[in-house]
């Protein structure tokens, strides 16, 4: 007799309702698929769009079983779920992708900074503060192995919890980083200490990996920060010499087989002014530095993260042109002065102004700072960058401000 073929489509499971899970559901829908998703709220971005939404929390351990139930993986949108709660999931059989050992090095900067350590992989040099009791011990330790003065600034992060920004401070010298790093402690949250590097760029080196072990790796691009938060995205890093950017490469899928990664792996990365290349961060999931592939790559990052937890054959990760920009679109700090003014009618003048902007919005209220959008721009020639690059920042700044900082008048 023979076997009637399944009519099942495959269920992936994502933690978190965001912008990142929104845009993993429309790549979802291309695969005849849907994404279902633990979200917080009805009115997060995706769980305006897609139909099998949980609500819950990332921290109730029922409230995961119950988005994990009947999936063929359960998968994240951030790395907030606590490591106790995701390996009690795995002893159940359910099928974390990236399983917990792995996402434990985007979770916890400390685990991350002494594992990459141990595999080879250069990092700013650092030090745990995790006891207040030898808080002061341990920073005159540290500035005495690294810096030539404790008059050197530093760099203070919370171990846990931090992103855009939030729990990365700049400290003027050592006295000020016991400051931060004991208010850190006080609120009950490790913290590390890290020179402050050299930098002539940030880079982010984004991969995949599938649990048969295929890998894949994107071009390798430069991100643009401003107040820890990501504003722009170069899609290839422009003048990085082949070599470096081979290895950058090499270094991130060497990462994600070490570590056991599956899905999409980031790997931030600081070059230095030497031309060294020091691992900043890891983000197991979708990350901001990778929205550009959705109109620059042969396969998106969303697209590709689905075929890599659900095991299938990774896509083609070739640019699909000589450059790309991607602007983050972020709330302004006030309303934009046309009060009267919707996003949707800032759309509306930016389409009439520049009809080739790749507009991709995520259902968010404008807050200030808050990442409501991006916004793609393809060139077909590098010597476009500099004005593909004008156009997104002035494109991102109108959708935010409602004003053309270069003076445009629609009516003129």
């Amino acid at each position: 007799m023979m076997a009637v073929p399944s009519t099942r489509t495959p269920v992936v499971a994502m933690v978190g309702g965001g912008q990142l899970a929104r845009m993993t559901h429309q790549a979802a829908i291309a695969l005849g698929q849907t994404l279902r998703v633990l979200a917080t709220a009805p009115d997060d971005p995706a769980a305006q769009v897609t139909p099998d939404v949980v609500i819950g929390s990332h921290t109730d351990l029922e409230d995961l079983r119950r988005v994990a139930a009947g999936a063929d993986a359960l998968t994240f949108d951030h790395e907030h779920v606590p490591t106790e709660l995701l390996d009690k999931l795995v002893a159940e059989g359910i099928n974390v992708a990236p399983p917990p050992q792995a996402l434990v090095h985007a979770q916890d900067k400390l685990v991350m900074r002494r594992r990459l350590e141990a595999l080879g992989a250069a990092v700013p040099r650092y030090a745990g503060l995790v006891n207040p009791a030898t808080l002061d011990d341990d920073l005159d330790a540290f500035a005495a192995r690294v810096l030539a003065s404790e008059k050197a600034p530093l760099v203070v992060k919370a171990v846990r919890g931090g992103y855009d920004g939030r729990g990365v401070r700049m400290a003027r010298d050592v006295a000020d980083a016991r400051d931060i790093a004991g208010a850190y402690l006080a609120d009950g949250v490790p913290a590390l200490v890290e020179e402050r590097v050299e930098l002539r760029r940030e880079l982010s080196a984004l991969v995949a990996r599938s649990p048969f072990g295929q890998g894949a790796a994107w071009p390798v691009v430069e991100t643009v920060q401003r107040h820890g938060i990501c504003v722009l995205v170069i899609a290839p890093a422009p003048e990085l010499p082949e070599d470096r950017a081979a290895a950058a490469q090499q270094l991130a899928l060497r990462l994600a087989a070490e570590l056991g990664v599956v899905g999409v792996l980031a790997v931030e990365l600081f070059e230095t002014t030497d031309g060294a290349l020091l691992v900043n961060e890891l983000a197991m999931r979708p990350h901001n530095s990778g929205h550009w592939t959705m109109d620059g790559a042969r396969t998106s990052q969303f697209e590709q993260h689905l075929r890599a937890v659900l095991d299938y054959p990774l896509g083609d990760t070739d640019a699909t042109a000589p450059v790309t920009v991607m602007a983050n679109v972020l709330g302004a700090a006030q309303q934009p002065a046309m009060t009267a003014m919707s996003l949707d009618e800032r759309l509306h003048h930016l389409f009439a102004r520049m009809p080739d902007a790749r507009v991709h919005l995520y259902g968010k209220a404008e807050h200030p700072g808050r990442k409501v959008g991006h916004i793609n721009f393809v060139g077909s020639n590098i010597a476009d960058l500099a004005m593909l690059r004008e156009r997104a920042e002035l494109a991102a700044h109108w959708l935010s401000h409602g004003q053309w900082t270069d003076g445009w008048d629609p009516h003129g």
